[in-house]
């Protein structure tokens, strides 16, 4: 009964707050949880009102709320979102951008001590300045946007944000709320690990789409896929996200529809911020029919009305992909999610994996450690050793896990650990990554060539059981789906291996089930990532145990 009273009062503190007429699943146990000051990694889906679950708790119990936002013209959309809301809490930026006068104005409605929500990029929160201020303010909730940032297993991964759990603390580890639109149990865990979350409710909703339909469409030659994409986009209803493997193909391939009558614009990271800009409004406006982009493009889009998202190259991993996808059909309209896929597509992915640690960096940044007499910095650390920040601050995350250094408010010191050692189990460490990328490589191409459902298949690697065939992708409209379930059929047979059941193999130790289906199932294994397998195999030669 006191749940219910509570979720009745949350609902109409959001019609009063932010004008919502009701809350969506979820959101109000994220919201009790935060205003408990409970810490919450929330995984919800685009459109589903993830930014809510700060904006209500910010009114509600007012004091300084701080938002950690990767993207400058996501945080002004922010921004401007509270000052439509009826009873938000004003909003403020700051970031590198700015004039002097304007970060002046946004300091001083920092220290006015009134209900305020503040936006800024992890880069300011490198700043000792800008930490020393917020500390002496005292912020009382740290909101950490696009969360999947700080994973290294994450498609959209960002150096920047591994200082944020360190950050947490020296602001004497205000309520924290992590926000992602898509994340796998793996990435989910190290958002929990890096942000250094304390008992966090974590909530994931809303994965399945049913309103995208799926399709996949195979080809042998690049000629030939090239051809079949730009067909395939001039059909399909309008606006839309073409996503194209590199920077030159968003030219071409914009080009191309240019030549078919369509407004299309390329977009890519290399782009100037005004170009970058005029994408983004002619999207927006409705004046582009289509953006063709890489990556880059699209984090914060908030356009309900995306008819369809086609993916020219395969994506690395399935994640990537179901976070693209999902920027179409936000009204709950029809929309379409096609990828026109080659095998060779992986090979290019491989290549840009890369190799293993830079052993020599790594040994390196151990003996400046080992004789400082005091903490270092990742920047005084970059000097000492001659290498970009960026390279230093990976290279001290895998020190860091491996157990060799410890992050804490004095900066970076070493652990009682040789460099040898602490080398080796840097280097053991990047290889299992190696492993659970080539995974999860692995689960992409999965999805790309399976004859069962393809929408089953996604969610399964995302966590989530689908008990039938959706009925809303091309494997189930042309009958393999139903097929290929049929034809390996265990009917009678006793399933000893549900969805989220630990177990444990021989040679990979601890796993999680992540999906079955009639002749296999899908484990998460810590070390060496998703592993398929066959259900025969696993009762013949008694793979699997239960945990």
């Amino acid at each position: 009964m006191a749940r219910r009273r509570e979720t009745r009062d949350l609902t109409r503190a959001a019609q009063e707050v932010l004008g919502y007429p009701s809350l969506r699943s979820g959101q109000p146990e994220a919201m009790e949880a935060t205003l408990a000051g409970r810490d919450v990694l929330a995984v919800m889906p685009t459109g589903h009102g993830k930014s809510a679950l700060y904006q209500l708790p910010a009114a509600v119990q007012g004091g300084l709320t701080v938002v950690v936002s990767p993207l400058i013209a996501l945080q002004r959309d922010q921004v401007a979102a509270l000052a439509e809301a009826p009873g938000a809490p004003p909003g403020r930026v700051l970031n590198s951008t700015q004039a002097v006068a304007e970060t002046d104005e946004t300091w001083a409605a920092v220290d006015a001590e009134q209900p305020l929500v503040l936006f800024l990029a992890p880069e300011q929160l490198a700043r000792d300045d800008v930490l020393e201020r917020l500390r002496a303010r005292g912020v009382d909730l740290l909101v950490v946007d696009e969360a999947h940032c700080i994973s290294a297993w994450g498609h959209d991964f960002r150096p920047d944000y591994l200082t944020l759990g360190a950050v947490a603390q020296r602001l004497s580890h205000p309520t924290l709320l992590a926000l992602t639109a898509t994340a796998s149990p793996p990435v989910r865990e190290e958002i929990v690990t890096r942000l250094r979350l304390r008992d966090p409710l974590v909530l994931v909703r809303g994965f399945d789409r049913p309103n995208l339909h799926l399709d996949v469409r195979r080809h042998v030659e690049d000629r030939e896929r090239r051809e079949a994409v730009v067909d395939g986009v001039a059909a399909l209803p309008r606006p839309g996200l073409l996503y194209v493997a590199t920077r030159k193909d968003t030219t071409a391939y914009a080009a191309a529809l240019a030549e078919r009558g369509l407004s299309a614009v390329a977009y890519h990271g290399g782009l100037r911020a005004a170009e970058r800009r005029e994408a983004h409004l002619r999207f927006s406006d409705g004046s582009a029919d289509v953006v063709v982009a890489t990556s880059a493009f699209g984090m914060g889009i908030d356009k309900p009305d995306i008819r369809f998202v086609v993916h020219a190259a395969t994506p690395e991993t399935p994640e990537g992909y179901y976070q693209e996808i999902g920027r179409a059909g936000r009204d709950g309209e029809p929309a379409e999610a096609l990828l026109f896929y080659r095998p060779e597509d992986f090979g290019m992915h491989r290549f840009h994996a890369g190799g293993g640690a830079d052993e020599e960096l790594l040994a390196r940044l151990m003996r400046v450690l080992r004789r400082a007499a005091a903490g270092l910095s990742s920047k005084e650390l970059a000097r000492h050793v001659d290498a970009s920040t960026r390279r230093v601050t990976g290279a001290l995350n895998l020190l860091e896990q491996a157990g060799a250094v410890r992050v804490n408010r004095s900066g970076v010191r070493a652990e009682d650990v040789t460099p040898g050692k602490a080398v080796r189990r840097a280097v053991a460490l990047a290889e299992s990554r190696q492993r659970v990328l080539q995974s999860r490589m692995d689960m992409m191409r999965g999805y790309a060539e399976t004859a069962g459902c393809r929408r089953r298949f996604l969610l399964g690697y995302l966590g989530e059981d689908l008990d039938e065939p959706c009925g809303h992708c091309d494997t189930c409209e042309d009958g393999t789906a139903t097929t290929w379930d049929a034809e390996h059929s265990t009917d009678g047979v006793d399933d000893p291996f549900p969805v989220g059941r630990e177990v444990a193999h021989r040679e990979w130790g601890a796993g999680l089930v992540m999906s079955t289906e009639p002749d296999r199932l899908t484990v998460l294994f810590e070390s060496e990532g998703y592993r398929t397998l066959s259900l025969d195999a696993v009762r013949d030669e008694d793979l699997l145990s239960l945990r």
